[in-house]
């Protein structure tokens, strides 16, 4: 951890890295030029102080990066007067070891700030810049005009390119920030539109409650209401009515119990030893079975598809309300087509989604008298529409009556699916 006032471990590694190049570059042409002076490595040959004063030069223009974050500008414009001195000192070709710095504070603060607002620093290093090749050309005895255009040229050179790097990785990094926060915006959209879901689900699992409550808790309460008025006149009717408290109390248990059951993740994991029938379309077979048990003619058709199990990828909100919607159109055949035989059909073929049919004939006897209607169809539907199923409810040409809910299967149940086949064939 750096403290307060610190120069950065990178900083320093930096300036030091920087300045012991240019000083080692510095001593070889110092070597070369003693050795061979002929060689014209540096023309024109510095003096002995010129050759002490470029280094020291150097060496503080090193220094001076260790400041290349907290004041970029500043550091750039003192590296840019650096060149410019070696060039006074005389070093000639030389000076081209003093863009290291330049080069490293240019592309620091192409970084740091944008160049609207840092054009000007940028102008003045390359002013400096270009006058110590200019003064440099002058020793060498080049023309003016060529040592003008040199000068430019390597004003241009020292501080642009570096600051077109800095640009670019600076665009670079804006698109990678661009897109990161595009992530967590979707991330968020997503958060919330899983607290929408689960504010649908408790206002399902709160219907849910309700319409048990309404069926079974006002029956009880009626049923009791009746045993104290019988319990001393009519025994017989009385154990009778206890008998029936006795049944919807259980059945009040088992649905409370099924309907907890659809929260758990681990459906085969219970508390209680004692099954669960699943209120789901697992469990539609179950329901089928005790509609048989009172001589109606119910029949049930499972046509299985590719999956281990029924209504695999349907989530539990459609689970429950395909069971709803099955159990309230067996209710409904039972009261306005008595006698007719009745067809429930599962269908788990289609691999986007699962079709529940259930279908009766024409009345075979007297149906019920029409008056109030209640709300199993209007159940039907906000239920279809909560877990976004179609539903379609109507007379058929021979006098019966459909109903069918199509449920659509979780999309990401679908991908995993394909995945695995996909990996598996491979």
């Amino acid at each position: 951890m750096t403290r307060r006032g610190s120069v950065p471990v990178v900083d320093r590694w930096v300036a030091l890295v920087t300045g012991t190049l240019a000083l080692v570059a510095l001593a070889a042409f110092c070597v070369v030029t003693a050795v061979a002076p002929e060689a014209g490595v540096v023309e024109p040959v510095p003096s002995a102080l010129g050759w002490g004063l470029g280094a020291v030069t150097i060496v503080l223009q090193a220094v001076a990066l260790l400041w290349r974050r907290t004041a970029p500008r500043t550091v750039l414009l003192l590296v840019s007067l650096g060149m410019l001195l070696c060039a006074v000192w005389g070093l000639g070709d030389g000076i081209g070891l003093a863009q290291l710095a330049v080069f490293v504070a240019s592309y620091t603060l192409g970084l740091a700030q944008p160049l609207s607002r840092s054009w000007p620093t940028f102008a003045a290093a390359g002013v400096l810049a270009a006058a110590g090749s200019m003064i440099s050309a002058t020793f060498s005895d080049e023309p003016v005009a060529l040592a003008l255009g040199l000068g430019a040229l390597q004003g241009v050179g020292t501080v642009g390119l570096p600051l077109a790097v800095a640009i670019a990785v600076a665009t670079r990094r804006e698109i990678r920030q661009a897109r990161q926060s595009r992530v967590d915006a979707l991330e968020r959209e997503r958060g919330a539109l899983v607290q929408a879901a689960v504010a649908r689900e408790r206002t399902a699992m709160a219907r849910e409650l309700h319409d048990i409550a309404a069926h079974h808790l006002s029956g009880i309460a009626v049923m009791t209401a009746a045993i104290g008025t019988q319990i001393d006149s009519d025994p017989e009717a009385a154990k009778a009515a206890v008998a029936q408290v006795r049944t919807q109390s259980t059945a009040v248990l088992r649905d409370l119990r099924s309907l907890v059951g659809l929260l758990r993740e681990d459906d085969g994991r219970t508390d209680t030893p004692e099954r669960v029938r699943p209120e789901s379309l697992a469990g539609i077979p179950a329901l089928v079975d005790d509609v048989s048990g009172t001589v109606r003619d119910v029949r049930l058709t499972v046509l299985a598809g590719d999956h281990q199990q029924v209504g695999h990828g349907v989530g539990p909100l459609g689970q429950l309300a395909a069971y709803r919607m099955a159990q309230e159109a067996l209710a409904n055949a039972a009261r306005h087509a008595p006698g007719a035989p009745t067809e429930v059909t599962v269908d788990d073929r289609d691999p986007e989604a699962v079709l529940l049919t259930v279908r009766n004939d024409r009345p075979g006897g007297p149906a019920a008298q029409p008056g109030r209607s209640g709300f199993g169809l209007v159940g039907m539907r906000e239920r279809a529409e909560l877990t976004g199923a179609s539903l379609d409810i109507g007379p058929t040409q021979d006098g019966g009556w459909l109903v069918r809910l199509r449920i659509p299967r979780d999309q990401d149940t679908q991908h995993i699916d394909r995945t695995t086949a996909t990996t598996e064939d491979a």
